[in-house]
């Protein structure tokens, strides 16, 4: 028994310290560590011992992660240990004041990131990975590019990451001085400054602290109550991670400390290795003073007056330009993508400039360009509400806005490729192919689950105010992705959402908007139910060519069902081959989404169930009021108009519905709007 207890007690001794010095590590720079930290991407150690991350090149990422894994924990189902680390940087940024994007202090599950992106995602996760419980990331960034979440911040901030570039909490960089008073800290100004990072697991804090010098602040400028422990596996690897936008800074990192269940040792200053070059530029710069003259002013006049106009020429990027995301790509780069934006690539015109083909050569992709013309009427507020909405938004059937750009009078836009091109081509032109019932079905249903998304998934509600068949895009599968997005507009739930401008399509625009010119997810609704209705038809909302009882569309559609012939409104170009359930179904659903009253509209959440076979779509087609009632929100009888260049008119029939059952009960009157009246007189 007393062997067994001594055996007991050896290992417990024995084995608790090991793994307690393996945890504890401290380099006063890295020319020792060369064969404990590993180096990928553009990561590499110096002659004088100094870990380099990136230089000044564009979309950049560089990592240099501790060689072996952790111990972060004693079971997959246990508390995360505390532990304490303290490292020292410097960022050098290519253009003084403009930095970018960053660095940042990383527990990860990997140090093998291939798959994560530079720019905003600092070389960590990439879009699909964003936001993924499966990532097991916890992150510390020093950023230099606006913090989208926190839009009081500016590029000059220390955040706290979990599983996402969503940062749990931002603040701009600052320390405190010795009587606690507050001073702000330049992350680029190319000076060393020291960072201390500890995680109490007991209180479950995570506390950051940052200074010019050694000296630790007795405050933590960022503080957050955080439990690490089901963000963190049992072995975890720990590293940092940079990378650089359009606009590029050397990352560089003097030394490190890092202890597990205690206070990391401390770092020096003094005992640091310096910045490559500071001594060779300090002399040069006594030498150059001393021995100037009138010569060397002049040159450095003309220097000066060569880089000003190069920097004029290249591009010129505003303040407010480094707020707006996604991915900025140079004019140069689009322009040498499209072959100088020849009419050989060109994919299409519309009212707001020309979409082009292009190659984009660092990453092999295709894509396309959208370059907004001169004389186009989107201009800059619409050109910022697409990037500011597309470039957030992520949904299976959008169409996806990669980046932008803007160079003098210019706006392009560039977006994922769509070989297929858009669902009209294959509705109303002559066309080889021929899309099935089945195909138009999945683009219906598509482009429902899309505008879901936009209007209750997303952060924000976002109204399309412009959904027709031109904007609904196909992949190489064709599925359907809904695209175009100048004319949307984002407000916070419960906002207000007016506007004084009517836009949009004609036979698509729900009746009320040219009175009110609010823009609601119900008028996004009406444009659907139009979509709906072509889809199935293959025709457009308003056909001039058509005989007087079919112009509109909607009301043709009306006149069958309620003759009890719908089915003779199917697009000839199916040979009858289609489902005839899914057919009246969707037929009904376009003749909803069409009502002339706002609230007797379907939600889009209404419609996905409905498309989806979870809920039966109503046999009665109800008015939604009586003669009279309603005027509010759809407007009275003949009131409605869509001004003096149309001349289209939409009004009401008040009526009493009867039922609409599978045999097309005859009903007497139209409820539906009409977008042109044919008694108009």
């Amino acid at each position: 028994m007393v062997n067994l207890l001594i055996l007991f007690c050896s290992f417990f001794f024995l084995s608790t310290p090991a793994s307690s010095q393996q945890d504890e590590f401290i380099y006063n720079g890295f020319n020792e560590a060369r064969t404990n930290i590993s180096l990928t991407e553009a990561a590499e150690i110096e002659k004088n011992g100094i870990i380099r991350l990136t230089n000044e090149t564009s979309r950049l990422m560089g990592h240099a992660f501790y060689t072996s894994p952790l111990r972060f924990k004693t079971s997959s189902n246990g508390s995360a240990f505390s532990f304490s680390t303290c490292f020292a940087f410097v960022i050098v940024p290519e253009y003084q004041k403009l930095g970018g994007h960053g660095l940042a202090f990383t527990i990860s599950s990997s140090r093998d990131l291939k798959s994560a992106l530079p720019s905003q995602y600092l070389g960590l996760l990439n879009s699909s990975e964003v936001g993924n419980f499966s990532n097991h990331l916890f992150a510390v960034e020093l950023d230099t590019v606006q913090d989208f979440e926190f839009k009081d911040i500016n590029d000059n901030h220390i955040a706290i990451d979990i599983n996402s570039l969503v940062s749990n909490m931002s603040v701009a960089a600052a320390y405190f001085t010795d009587d606690l008073k507050k001073q702000d800290l330049n992350l680029k100004s190319g000076k060393p400054i020291m960072v201390w990072i500890e995680y109490d697991s007991a209180a479950s804090f995570v506390n950051v602290t940052i200074s010019p010098s050694s000296s630790k602040s007795k405050l933590p400028i960022l503080s957050l109550h955080l439990d690490l422990s089901p963000v963190l596996r049992e072995k975890m690897y720990v590293g940092f991670s940079a990378s650089t936008g359009l606009l590029a800074s050397s990352h560089y990192l003097l030394g490190w400390s890092f202890k597990m269940n205690g206070a990391s040792k401390s770092l020096s200053m003094k005992s640091l290795p310096l910045l490559p070059g500071t001594k060779k530029r300090r002399t040069g710069l006594i030498v150059g003073i001393s021995v100037s003259s009138f010569v060397f002013l002049i040159s450095i006049i003309l220097v000066a007056i060569y880089l000003i106009r190069k920097i004029k020429n290249r591009e010129v990027i505003e303040d407010w330009e480094l707020d707006v995301g996604p991915q900025r790509y140079s004019y140069q780069e689009l322009k040498k993508a499209t072959k100088g934006f020849k009419d050989s690539e060109l994919l299409g015109v519309g009212g707001f400039g020309r979409v082009y083909k292009g190659m984009l050569q660092k990453s092999k992709t295709q894509a396309a360009v959208k370059r907004i013309s001169h004389d186009s009427k989107q201009g800059l507020r619409e050109f910022l509400s697409e990037v500011a909405s597309m470039g957030r938004l992520r949904h299976r059937n959008l169409v996806q806005l990669l980046g932008w750009c803007r160079f003098r009078g210019d706006l392009l836009l560039v977006y994922d490729f769509m070989p297929n091109g858009s669902l009209d081509r294959f509705l109303f032109d002559e066309t080889e192919t021929i899309l099935s019932w089945e195909e138009r079905f999945k683009i219906i249903k598509g482009i429902a689950s899309g505008l879901l998304y936009l209007h209750e998934e997303f952060e924000q509600i976002v109204i399309h105010r412009d959904v027709k068949a031109s904007n609904v895009l196909l992949d190489g599968e064709l599925n359907g992705r809904l695209g175009d997005f100048g004319l949307a507009r984002l407000y916070e739930p419960g906002a207000n959402p007016s506007t004084t401008r009517v836009v949009g399509t004609l036979g698509y625009l729900a009746p009320e908007l040219p009175r009110t010119g609010k823009a609601s997810t119900k008028s996004d609704v009406f444009a659907f139910g139009a979509l709906l209705l072509e889809v199935v038809c293959g025709r457009r909302p308003i056909e001039p060519k058509a005989g007087p009882e079919e112009l509109v569309l909607v009301d043709w559609v009306w006149d069958k069902w309620k003759d009890g012939n719908a089915l003779d409104v199917v697009d000839p170009k199916l040979r009858g081959d289609f489902n005839e359930i899914e057919v009246i179904m969707v037929l009904k659903l376009g003749l909803m989404c069409s009502n002339n009253v706002p609230l007797a509209r379907p939600s889009m959440r209404q419609v996905v169930r409905y498309l989806a076979g979870e809920v039966v779509v109503p046999e009665d087609l109800k008015v939604p009021y009586e003669e009279g009632e309603g005027a509010g929100e759809g407007g009275n009888r003949y009131g409605n108009s869509y001004g003096t260049s149309s001349s289209f008119e939409r009004g009401s029939d008040s009526f009493t519905r009867g039922d609409v059952d599978a045999n097309f009960a005859s009903i007497s009157t139209s409820p539906f709007s009409l977008l042109y009246r044919r008694d108009a007189r």
